[in-house]
């Protein structure tokens, strides 16, 4: 096990060189230092001597890859890609276009990410586990059917339609909650309970439909027909039995969506005004700041690896027959 955990670490490495690598191409191939000068300064009519001269400030001055002009190492070591994105390997952020510290951004930020994206991720999948064992426990009736129906009703709609539709009922006409922003402490709560309650209900419908295909799997086996012959209640065997053996498959969507209590939901933390990750990726893409869209998408993707490697990990827990070498 320790052996394959290892495994998994190295290919995680190379895969997050291919991924900054990709990231720093895909970036340049669109932007040029000189648009990101003239967009951070304020326009095309800037004077060719100060995009010169912010970027001699931030490093962009350099070759991207190679430094012909340079000796020896230096002629890779003194380039763009070497000095801005090499070090994220190292989880060394750095700065901003801007100026500021990207690794006392994340800390500060994800605060509000993980207050949002905790509840949301316990409570959506407690809900949608509850609603889906419900279907299959009354599987072939009337409840089962409108309940399908409603899954397929709720995951043909946009997201963006709950959070308008959330806001203009709960903020506007009832004025439950505020329309947006944010606060810590106790005071977190009146700002987080409409994004929370927006985002369970948004991902009910796709998860519950998935569950209850896996359970409704799992219910005509051997082993639930054993089950019933002893006299086990539905509910005892759906719970004990059904639940814990389709247990892989949800671990596998559940476990592997980790990173995000990390890095925010882009879009809810955005309409929320929410000040975490989510936004501040936004924000960034906004203002073509390449430095914090590169240090995210580098998190996001190892934040992603650790969650794929926990998931391997907790197989092994949710079922002793699984083993890996």
């Amino acid at each position: 096990m320790i052996g394959y955990v290892i495994r998994r670490l190295l290919y995680g490495v190379l895969i997050l060189i291919g991924v900054n690598l990709f990231t720093f191409i895909l970036f340049f191939a669109v932007n040029t230092p000189d648009d990101m000068a003239r967009l951070a300064i304020g326009g095309q009519r800037v004077s060719q001597e100060a995009v010169e001269k912010w970027k001699a400030e931030r490093g962009y001055d350099k070759p991207l890859f190679f430094n012909g002009q340079a000796e020896g190492a230096a002629r890779l070591t003194d380039t763009v890609f070497y000095q801005r994105s090499v070090p994220l390997l190292a989880m060394d952020f750095g700065a901003s276009d801007g100026g500021r510290d990207i690794g006392r951004e994340i800390q500060t930020r994800m605060g509000p990410s993980l207050a949002l994206a905790v509840p949301t991720f316990i409570l959506g999948l407690f809900v949608s586990i509850v609603f889906s064992l419900t279907l299959v426990y009354f599987r072939a009736t009337r409840l089962d059917f409108w309940g399908v129906v409603l899954c397929v009703l709720l995951l043909s709609i946009s997201s963006l339609f709950y959070i308008i539709a959330g806001q203009w009922v709960f903020a506007k006409l009832l004025r439950l909650v505020p329309f947006s922003g944010f606060s810590g402490g106790l005071d977190a709560v009146k700002f987080l309970a409409l994004p929370v309650l927006v985002a369970i209900v948004s991902r009910l419908g796709p998860e519950a439909r998935f569950y209850r295909t896996l359970f409704l799997e799992e219910i005509g086996k051997d082993y639930v027909r054993t089950a019933r012959s002893k006299g086990l209640a539905e509910r005892v065997v759906l719970f004990r039995h059904v639940l814990r053996n389709a247990m892989l498959p949800i671990l596998t969507s559940t476990v592997a969506a980790l990173p995000l209590l990390f890095m925010g939901s882009l879009i809810a933390e955005s309409f929320f005004g929410i000040p975490g990750l989510g936004s501040y990726t936004i924000d960034a893409i906004n203002a073509q700041d390449f430095s914090i869209v590169r240090a995210m998408v580098f998190l996001g993707s190892a934040l992603y690896i650790v969650g794929l490697i926990l998931a391997d990990i907790s197989y092994t827990l949710a079922d002793p027959r699984v083993r890996f070498e």
